[in-house]
């Protein structure tokens, strides 16, 4: 799956996760409130950016110290967004996706298993949640998302699969 072209509506999902520091935080209303701000292209930049911040603060927690890095993200996360940069950065982005039964969790060892044994870093996210899982799609888990797109839906992958797709987004460059 990949994410929508944006069309500036306040209703157009964006994402519900921002990579904040190290972390990657869940945010509750981030894909509305990016959408209202993309589309108010007539408000000064500063006060469309703290105006964005005080929104996901009324909704999300932010830990005390933290403020300052919750907008920085959402700053870069508003320019990527507002240049059309499909990619939020080039950190490998990995989510196994299922309610945590033994085939999830199976799928989420080899995939630390392999990426340990090749030197590959990645943010790592297990989604358990029915309704996050069904937004890509998907009605057969364990499945395997790496940088948006879903490889893998209902059944473990052959190891040497899961070496080629980690290879392969590891360094999008490489010939298949």
């Amino acid at each position: 799956m990949t994410e929508k072209t944006m069309t500036h509506d306040t209703q157009t999902p964006i994402q519900r996760s921002l990579k904040v520091g190290r972390a990657v935080i869940g945010l509750l209303g981030l894909d509305v409130a990016m959408g209202r701000a993309l589309a108010d292209r007539e408000s000064p930049r500063e006060e469309l950016l703290e105006r964005l911040y005080q929104q996901i603060a009324r909704q999300n927690y932010i830990p005390p110290g933290q403020e300052e890095l919750y907008r920085q993200a959402l700053t870069r996360e508003y320019d990527r967004l507002l240049s059309g940069d499909q990619r939020r950065d080039d950190t490998l982005q990995i989510r196994i996706l299922g309610p945590g039964c033994v085939s999830c969790n199976r799928l989420g060892e080899m995939v630390l298993e392999v990426m340990a044994e090749m030197g590959i870093a990645a943010d790592i996210l297990q989604i358990q949640d029915p309704d996050e899982i069904g937004r890509y799609g998907l009605t057969r888990t364990p499945a395997l998302v790496i940088n948006d797109q879903v490889l893998c839906a209902g059944q473990l992958p052959p190891r040497f699969k899961l070496e080629q797709w980690l290879r392969r987004a590891a360094d999008p460059q490489q010939v298949p």
